[in-house]
């Protein structure tokens, strides 16, 4: 028989832990040490060129070495239950989004000065 599509609308069950994974490898590269304020939409069915995928938005404010802060707005697009990408994007695009407190990230911390701060927190998975 044919194999299966993958149905491209599965609901993303893990999708606050894969926003997390995702932005914490970001923040490596970036030289983000910590983040506030971070706000997190539930995902939803909206339309992507000629699909319906679930996506959803990301606030937060992202501080780095030398008393670096900026903001930032990403939307996420998942395809089949998964994360498939997380784009910066104005925050316009997501003007609608009924954004909750996102807790798990504000709890990233990376670098030196976070090292006492994680351990502490190693009791909390990323989900």
């Amino acid at each position: 028989g044919k194999a299966a599509l993958a149905n491209p609308n599965v609901y993303p069950t893990g999708y606050k832990g894969a926003i997390v994974a995702t932005l914490r490898e970001l923040f490596k590269k970036n030289g983000t040490a910590s983040v506030s304020g971070a706000l997190i939409s539930p995902p939803v069915l909206a339309p992507v060129d000629k699909d319906q995928l679930y996506t959803l938005c990301v606030h937060y404010t992202a501080h780095g070495g030398g008393g670096y802060v900026t903001s930032a707005t990403r939307r996420a697009y998942f395809y089949a239950g998964h994360l498939n990408q997380l784009v910066p994007v104005s925050d316009d695009a997501c003007a609608g989004a009924a954004y909750q407190p996102f807790n798990e990230l504000n709890r990233v911390c990376l670098g030196d000065a976070c090292k006492d701060q994680e351990k502490s927190k190693s009791g909390w998975g990323l989900f």
